[in-house]
């Protein structure tokens, strides 16, 4: 078992999970946070930090969605080890459906 980030990372972009990963599995893209499947240790000490609840284990993924997207653009996107400032206007899209087809971006963050 591993953890992935969900859909409900997009826009909101926090990163009280980074600081605590003992293994700096996250990768960073322009607008969420996604976690190396093969990397992870699934030790499960990111999943209670995220306060918008974007963090599942891969047996949560019914479809594979999200382990794909994890193992694609981990792969691709720049390695985060640090907490970061989460965006301004984060919080009006903490609770937005399908955001995934809305907002999501393939480019990396910076």
């Amino acid at each position: 078992m591993t953890y992935l980030v969900n859909e409900k990372c997009i826009k909101c972009k926090l990163t009280d999970c980074v600081e605590v990963c003992p293994v700096d599995c996250f990768y960073e893209g322009e607008n969420m946070l996604v976690i190396n499947p093969e990397e992870c240790i699934d030790c499960g000490v990111c999943e209670p930090e995220c306060p918008v609840d974007a963090i599942i284990s891969d047996t949560e993924d019914k479809n594979e969605k999200w382990l794909k997207i994890n193992q694609e653009y981990s792969e691709i996107w720049p390695n985060i080890t640090i907490k970061k400032d989460a965006p301004e206007d984060s919080a009006k899209y903490e609770n937005e459906d399908d955001k995934f087809n809305k907002y999501f971006s393939k480019n990396p963050g910076q």
